[in-house]
Protein backbone atom coordinates (compact mmCIF):
# COMPACT_ATOMS: atom_id res chain seq x y z
CA UNK A 1 0.00 0.00 0.00
CA UNK A 2 1.45 2.88 -1.03
CA UNK A 3 1.39 6.24 0.69
CA UNK A 4 -1.27 8.17 -1.39
CA UNK A 5 -3.93 5.15 -0.98
CA UNK A 6 -2.86 5.08 3.05
CA UNK A 7 -3.83 8.65 2.65
CA UNK A 8 -6.79 8.12 0.81
CA UNK A 9 -8.16 5.42 3.76
CA UNK A 10 -7.22 7.44 6.44
CA UNK A 11 -9.45 10.25 4.89
CA UNK A 12 -11.94 7.93 3.86
CA UNK A 13 -12.56 6.82 7.56
CA UNK A 14 -12.57 9.83 8.87
CA UNK A 15 -15.05 11.37 6.59
CA UNK A 16 -17.43 7.98 7.01
CA UNK A 17 -16.92 6.96 10.77
CA UNK A 18 -15.09 9.57 12.00
CA UNK A 19 -11.81 7.74 12.84
CA UNK A 20 -9.13 9.75 13.16
CA UNK A 21 -5.95 7.81 12.32
CA UNK A 22 -2.32 8.57 12.77
CA UNK A 23 -0.02 8.18 10.45
CA UNK A 24 1.23 5.69 12.70
CA UNK A 25 -1.89 3.07 11.99
CA UNK A 26 -0.45 2.14 8.75
CA UNK A 27 0.13 -2.00 10.23
CA UNK A 28 -3.92 -1.22 11.55
CA UNK A 29 -5.23 -0.58 8.42
CA UNK A 30 -3.61 -3.79 6.55
CA UNK A 31 -4.58 -6.14 9.23
CA UNK A 32 -8.35 -5.24 9.42
CA UNK A 33 -8.50 -4.75 5.60
CA UNK A 34 -6.77 -7.48 4.13
CA UNK A 35 -9.13 -9.89 5.54
CA UNK A 36 -12.06 -7.57 3.50
CA UNK A 37 -9.72 -7.79 0.49
CA UNK A 38 -10.68 -11.71 0.53
CA UNK A 39 -14.04 -11.75 1.97
CA UNK A 40 -14.79 -9.67 -1.75
CA UNK A 41 -11.98 -11.39 -3.57
CA UNK A 42 -10.05 -8.43 -4.10
CA UNK A 43 -5.99 -9.17 -4.76
CA UNK A 44 -4.28 -5.82 -3.09
CA UNK A 45 -5.51 -2.94 -0.69
CA UNK A 46 -4.63 -1.24 -3.74
CA UNK A 47 -6.51 -2.33 -5.67
CA UNK A 48 -9.52 -2.00 -2.70
CA UNK A 49 -8.47 1.62 -2.62
CA UNK A 50 -9.22 1.72 -6.72
CA UNK A 51 -12.74 -0.24 -6.26
CA UNK A 52 -13.91 2.50 -3.50
CA UNK A 53 -12.68 5.46 -5.66
CA UNK A 54 -14.63 3.92 -9.25
CA UNK A 55 -17.70 2.31 -7.84
CA UNK A 56 -20.44 2.66 -5.60
CA UNK A 57 -20.16 -1.18 -3.78
CA UNK A 58 -22.48 -0.05 -0.77
CA UNK A 59 -21.26 -3.67 0.90
CA UNK A 60 -17.29 -3.13 0.43
CA UNK A 61 -17.85 0.67 2.21
CA UNK A 62 -19.76 -0.98 4.77
CA UNK A 63 -17.23 -3.46 5.58
CA UNK A 64 -13.80 -1.20 5.05
CA UNK A 65 -15.77 1.06 7.72
CA UNK A 66 -17.09 -1.79 9.93
CA UNK A 67 -13.85 -3.24 9.88
CA UNK A 68 -11.67 -0.60 11.32
CA UNK A 69 -14.33 -0.07 14.38
CA UNK A 70 -13.11 -1.15 17.42
CA UNK A 71 -15.92 -2.92 19.21
CA UNK A 72 -14.27 -3.73 22.95
CA UNK A 73 -16.68 -3.76 25.18
CA UNK A 74 -18.03 -6.37 28.41
CA UNK A 75 -20.70 -6.75 30.78
CA UNK A 76 -20.66 -3.60 33.67
CA UNK A 77 -17.53 -2.49 32.07
CA UNK A 78 -15.95 0.12 34.33
CA UNK A 79 -18.46 -0.93 36.86
CA UNK A 80 -18.54 2.53 38.78
CA UNK A 81 -21.01 3.89 35.68
CA UNK A 82 -23.78 0.96 36.51
CA UNK A 83 -23.17 1.99 40.22
CA UNK A 84 -23.81 5.09 39.71
CA UNK A 85 -27.34 4.12 37.31
CA UNK A 86 -28.18 1.85 40.17
CA UNK A 87 -27.11 4.57 43.22
CA UNK A 88 -28.35 7.70 41.82
CA UNK A 89 -29.20 8.18 38.36
CA UNK A 90 -32.04 6.07 38.20
CA UNK A 91 -33.52 6.98 41.83
CA UNK A 92 -33.74 10.68 40.77
CA UNK A 93 -34.89 10.60 37.24
CA UNK A 94 -37.65 8.17 38.66
CA UNK A 95 -38.69 11.11 41.53
CA UNK A 96 -38.33 13.83 38.79
CA UNK A 97 -40.58 11.68 35.82
CA UNK A 98 -43.35 10.60 38.76
CA UNK A 99 -46.37 11.62 36.71
CA UNK A 100 -44.85 10.30 33.83
CA UNK A 101 -43.68 7.37 34.90
CA UNK A 102 -41.15 6.97 31.55
CA UNK A 103 -37.62 7.28 31.58
CA UNK A 104 -36.04 7.01 28.14
CA UNK A 105 -32.15 5.78 28.04
CA UNK A 106 -29.84 5.69 25.19
CA UNK A 107 -26.62 3.80 24.49
CA UNK A 108 -24.65 4.94 21.86
CA UNK A 109 -21.87 2.54 20.43
CA UNK A 110 -23.52 0.02 22.03
CA UNK A 111 -21.35 -2.96 20.01
CA UNK A 112 -22.47 -5.94 20.40
CA UNK A 113 -25.03 -5.20 23.61
CA UNK A 114 -23.05 -5.72 26.95
CA UNK A 115 -23.88 -2.30 28.11
CA UNK A 116 -27.34 -1.99 27.38
CA UNK A 117 -28.50 -5.68 28.55
CA UNK A 118 -26.04 -4.73 31.66
CA UNK A 119 -28.38 -1.77 32.35
CA UNK A 120 -31.62 -4.16 31.29
CA UNK A 121 -30.59 -6.66 34.33
CA UNK A 122 -30.17 -3.60 36.47
CA UNK A 123 -33.76 -2.44 35.60
CA UNK A 124 -35.39 -5.99 35.71
CA UNK A 125 -33.77 -6.87 38.95
CA UNK A 126 -35.63 -3.42 40.26
CA UNK A 127 -38.82 -4.67 38.83
CA UNK A 128 -40.80 -4.49 41.52
CA UNK A 129 -39.95 -0.66 42.57
CA UNK A 130 -40.30 -0.36 38.02
CA UNK A 131 -44.09 -2.11 38.27
CA UNK A 132 -46.13 0.34 35.93
CA UNK A 133 -43.38 2.01 34.53
CA UNK A 134 -42.26 2.59 30.52
CA UNK A 135 -38.37 2.08 30.10
CA UNK A 136 -37.41 2.47 26.56
CA UNK A 137 -33.85 1.28 26.21
CA UNK A 138 -31.91 2.39 22.84
CA UNK A 139 -28.94 0.46 21.70
CA UNK A 140 -27.10 1.97 18.17
CA UNK A 141 -23.38 1.25 16.73
CA UNK A 142 -22.17 2.49 13.49
CA UNK A 143 -21.93 -1.64 12.26
CA UNK A 144 -24.89 -3.53 11.25
CA UNK A 145 -22.53 -6.65 12.11
CA UNK A 146 -22.49 -6.28 15.79
CA UNK A 147 -26.08 -4.94 16.35
CA UNK A 148 -27.03 -8.14 14.83
CA UNK A 149 -25.14 -10.23 17.15
CA UNK A 150 -26.78 -7.74 20.10
CA UNK A 151 -30.08 -8.46 19.07
CA UNK A 152 -29.23 -12.50 19.20
CA UNK A 153 -27.90 -11.93 22.62
CA UNK A 154 -25.65 -14.80 22.08
CA UNK A 155 -22.34 -14.92 24.21
CA UNK A 156 -18.77 -16.93 24.17
CA UNK A 157 -18.40 -18.18 27.98
CA UNK A 158 -15.10 -15.97 27.53
CA UNK A 159 -17.73 -13.21 26.99
CA UNK A 160 -20.13 -14.11 29.93
CA UNK A 161 -16.77 -14.05 32.09
CA UNK A 162 -15.71 -10.55 31.79
CA UNK A 163 -17.41 -8.54 34.47
CA UNK A 164 -21.07 -10.61 34.62
CA UNK A 165 -21.51 -11.71 38.38
CA UNK A 166 -22.20 -15.42 38.38
CA UNK A 167 -25.61 -14.82 40.05
CA UNK A 168 -26.31 -12.52 36.85
CA UNK A 169 -25.27 -15.52 34.23
CA UNK A 170 -27.35 -18.12 36.60
CA UNK A 171 -30.59 -15.81 36.45
CA UNK A 172 -30.72 -14.07 32.98
CA UNK A 173 -29.07 -16.44 30.62
CA UNK A 174 -29.51 -20.15 29.23
CA UNK A 175 -26.45 -22.13 28.02
CA UNK A 176 -26.95 -22.57 24.34
CA UNK A 177 -23.93 -25.62 23.39
CA UNK A 178 -21.10 -23.84 24.08
CA UNK A 179 -22.46 -20.57 24.51
CA UNK A 180 -24.86 -18.44 26.66
CA UNK A 181 -28.27 -16.55 25.19
CA UNK A 182 -28.96 -13.66 27.23
CA UNK A 183 -33.15 -14.27 28.48
CA UNK A 184 -36.00 -13.55 25.58
CA UNK A 185 -37.34 -10.48 28.56
CA UNK A 186 -33.77 -8.61 28.33
CA UNK A 187 -33.63 -9.34 24.87
CA UNK A 188 -37.18 -7.57 24.27
CA UNK A 189 -35.93 -4.68 26.76
CA UNK A 190 -33.46 -3.20 24.22
CA UNK A 191 -34.63 -1.92 20.65
CA UNK A 192 -30.85 -2.09 18.71
CA UNK A 193 -30.47 0.74 15.14
CA UNK A 194 -27.76 1.74 13.38
CA UNK A 195 -26.25 4.49 13.47
CA UNK A 196 -23.44 6.75 12.47
CA UNK A 197 -23.03 9.60 15.09
CA UNK A 198 -21.52 11.73 12.34
CA UNK A 199 -24.98 11.74 10.92
CA UNK A 200 -28.08 13.12 12.35
CA UNK A 201 -30.03 11.96 15.22
CA UNK A 202 -32.47 14.10 16.55
CA UNK A 203 -35.20 11.67 15.07
CA UNK A 204 -34.29 9.35 17.75
CA UNK A 205 -36.08 11.58 20.75
CA UNK A 206 -34.50 13.56 23.20
CA UNK A 207 -33.24 11.00 26.41
CA UNK A 208 -33.09 11.34 30.34
CA UNK A 209 -30.14 8.73 30.67
CA UNK A 210 -27.22 8.68 27.19
CA UNK A 211 -24.06 6.71 27.48
CA UNK A 212 -21.86 7.55 25.24
CA UNK A 213 -18.73 5.74 26.31
CA UNK A 214 -14.85 4.78 24.72
CA UNK A 215 -15.94 5.81 21.65
CA UNK A 216 -15.06 10.11 21.37
CA UNK A 217 -11.24 9.46 21.96
CA UNK A 218 -11.11 7.76 18.08
CA UNK A 219 -12.28 11.37 16.87
CA UNK A 220 -10.23 14.43 16.22
CA UNK A 221 -11.42 17.35 18.65
CA UNK A 222 -13.69 19.08 15.81
CA UNK A 223 -15.91 15.77 15.47
CA UNK A 224 -15.86 15.72 19.24
CA UNK A 225 -17.31 19.02 19.91
CA UNK A 226 -19.43 18.42 16.95
CA UNK A 227 -21.05 14.92 18.22
CA UNK A 228 -21.06 16.36 22.32
CA UNK A 229 -23.01 19.10 20.76
CA UNK A 230 -25.54 17.29 19.43
CA UNK A 231 -25.97 14.71 22.35
CA UNK A 232 -27.03 18.07 24.76
CA UNK A 233 -29.83 18.14 22.28
CA UNK A 234 -30.72 14.82 22.06
CA UNK A 235 -30.35 14.88 26.45
CA UNK A 236 -33.38 16.20 28.66
CA UNK A 237 -33.07 19.62 30.20
CA UNK A 238 -32.25 17.40 33.42
CA UNK A 239 -30.55 14.76 32.21
CA UNK A 240 -27.32 12.81 32.86
CA UNK A 241 -24.42 12.07 30.06
CA UNK A 242 -21.91 9.96 31.07
CA UNK A 243 -18.55 9.19 28.87
CA UNK A 244 -15.84 7.31 28.92
CA UNK A 245 -12.67 7.38 31.86
CA UNK A 246 -10.22 8.99 29.20
CA UNK A 247 -13.13 11.25 27.52
CA UNK A 248 -14.47 14.75 28.63
CA UNK A 249 -16.16 17.80 27.09
CA UNK A 250 -13.96 20.31 28.66
CA UNK A 251 -12.28 22.55 25.59
CA UNK A 252 -15.03 20.83 23.41
CA UNK A 253 -18.39 22.07 23.81
CA UNK A 254 -19.63 24.86 26.52
CA UNK A 255 -23.01 23.05 26.04
CA UNK A 256 -22.10 20.24 28.91
CA UNK A 257 -20.09 20.46 31.96
CA UNK A 258 -18.61 18.15 34.33
CA UNK A 259 -20.81 16.60 37.02
CA UNK A 260 -18.66 18.10 40.37
CA UNK A 261 -19.03 14.45 42.21
CA UNK A 262 -19.06 11.86 40.11
CA UNK A 263 -15.92 11.60 36.97
CA UNK A 264 -17.19 10.87 33.63
CA UNK A 265 -21.16 12.39 34.36
CA UNK A 266 -21.92 15.29 32.62
CA UNK A 267 -25.15 17.46 32.47
CA UNK A 268 -26.25 20.97 30.67
CA UNK A 269 -24.70 23.72 31.50
CA UNK A 270 -26.49 26.31 33.87
CA UNK A 271 -27.92 23.26 35.78
CA UNK A 272 -27.49 22.97 39.52
CA UNK A 273 -27.29 20.49 41.52
CA UNK A 274 -30.44 19.01 43.12
CA UNK A 275 -30.77 16.80 46.46
CA UNK A 276 -31.10 13.64 46.47
CA UNK A 277 -33.83 11.14 47.31
CA UNK A 278 -34.09 10.12 50.80
CA UNK A 279 -32.89 7.16 51.81
CA UNK A 280 -34.85 4.10 51.49
CA UNK A 281 -36.90 5.53 49.03
CA UNK A 282 -37.75 4.29 45.25
CA UNK A 283 -34.13 2.37 44.85
CA UNK A 284 -33.03 3.01 48.12
CA UNK A 285 -29.80 4.74 47.34
CA UNK A 286 -26.39 4.65 48.82
CA UNK A 287 -26.20 6.42 52.30
CA UNK A 288 -24.41 9.41 51.36
CA UNK A 289 -24.47 9.37 47.62
CA UNK A 290 -25.39 12.65 46.35
CA UNK A 291 -27.75 14.27 44.27
CA UNK A 292 -26.64 15.61 40.56
CA UNK A 293 -29.38 16.56 38.68
CA UNK A 294 -31.61 19.89 38.68
CA UNK A 295 -35.62 19.38 39.45
CA UNK A 296 -38.11 18.64 37.16
CA UNK A 297 -39.69 21.11 36.96
CA UNK A 298 -40.99 21.74 33.44
CA UNK A 299 -37.97 19.43 32.06
CA UNK A 300 -39.37 16.40 30.89
CA UNK A 301 -37.91 14.48 28.45
CA UNK A 302 -39.84 15.35 25.15
CA UNK A 303 -42.29 13.26 23.68
CA UNK A 304 -41.25 10.17 20.95
CA UNK A 305 -42.95 7.68 19.60
CA UNK A 306 -43.90 5.19 22.23
CA UNK A 307 -40.94 1.88 22.19
CA UNK A 308 -42.33 -0.74 24.49
CA UNK A 309 -43.35 -1.35 27.35
CA UNK A 310 -40.30 -2.85 29.44
CA UNK A 311 -41.04 -3.34 32.95
CA UNK A 312 -44.69 -2.23 33.27
CA UNK A 313 -46.90 -4.63 34.76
Amino acid sequence: MTDVEFDFLRAYLKTRSGLALSGEKRYLVESRLGPVCRRFDIATLGAMVSALKSSRDVALERAVVEAMTTNETFFFRDRTPFDLFRDVLLPEAMARRASQRRLRIWCAAASTGQEPYSLAMMLQDAAPRLAGWTVDIIGTDLSTEVLEKAKAGLYSHFEVQRGLPVQSLIKHFEQVGEQWRISASLRQMVDYRPLNLLQPFDGLGTFDIIYCRNVLIYFDAPTKGDVLARLSTSLAPDGALLLGAAETVIGLTEKLVPNAQHRGLYVQAGRTPAARPAAGGILSPAVGSPGLLPPAAQTGAAAAPPLRRVVGL
